[in-house]
């Protein structure tokens, strides 16, 4: 199915800031009712947290849900069209999934399984969301717990510290900011994949996340794809990243499993 063809099932305003208004595409699956409590998974596309567009993620929304999982595809802000720096795109990450999470009985969705994924800066953002103790806006309940429950990410920026991608944009507040940084043992199930050809993300920076994360006693399952570069994913691995993941939610028992599997 191409691109163009898939269309989410509705577009919600899930927050209003500085003149802008940022919304959830969201995908149900088939026969989906509000009384329904089914996983969830929101995607945040890339684009170096300047450029991108949620229909980035659609076709991968449109698979999970088609599996049985509610998938929204977020919007956040962008240097592009907001003239936001990288920490307002990872404060609207926070505020998605806190939303979705406060939302969950009227999206049909279960609030103890929320996946967060993306790809690059989405990626970056995903794991951020799990990782960074900040960032959160000041008017929200921070009591209402933005950490997703699981993490896929596709070619994710993990570092951003002195010698990791975007340090010049964010080295006041890197620190924090920075996944590879601020892994714990409350770090969720995570599966990354990466091509061994990817100029952006070091091979090396994934095999020491997953280092990190196996010390901390926390699953990390990393897929290297020889010879791919960055954004591979959503090109010539679009199918076995897919599946790869689809398995990873499967063995969570997020997904019930495909005779095929």
């Amino acid at each position: 199915m191409a691109l163009s063809d898939q269309q989410p099932d509705k577009v919600i305003v899930y927050k209003a800031i500085d003149g802008y208004e940022l919304s959830l595409h969201v995908f149900n699956p088939p026969g989906h009712q509000s009384s329904d409590s089914r996983p969830a998974v929101v995607f945040f596309f890339g684009g170096g947290w300047v450029g991108g567009q949620p229909e980035h993620f659609y076709r991968q929304s449109a698979y999970f849900a088609s599996r049985g999982m509610v998938a929204i595809s977020a919007e956040y802000r962008i240097k592009k069209i907001h003239s936001t720096s990288p920490k307002e795109a990872l404060i609207d990450g926070k505020s998605a999934i806190r939303w979705v999470r406060i939302n969950a009985q009227a999206l049909g969705i279960d609030p103890t399984k929320i996946v967060a994924g993306g790809g690059s800066a989405g990626g970056h953002i995903a794991a951020a969301t799990a990782t960074s103790k900040g960032f959160n806006e000041p008017d929200e309940d921070a009591t209402i717990s933005a950490r997703p429950n699981a993490l896929v990410l596709f070619n994710p920026v993990l570092d951003t510290g002195p010698d990791g991608y975007g340090y010049g944009r964010v080295k006041d507040y890197w620190r924090d900011f920075s996944p590879l940084h601020n892994l714990d043992a409350n770090t969720p199930p995570t599966i990354i994949f990466l091509g061994t050809e990817d100029k952006i993300i070091p091979v090396a920076v994934a095999e020491s996340y997953q280092k990190k994360m196996n010390e901390n006693k926390t699953r990390c399952d990393l897929f290297l794809y020889a010879n791919e570069s960055h954004g591979f994913f959503n090109n010539s691995k679009y199918a076995e990243t897919l599946l790869e993941a689809d398995r990873f939610l499967v063995s969570l028992g997020y997904l019930g499993t495909k005779p095929e599997q």
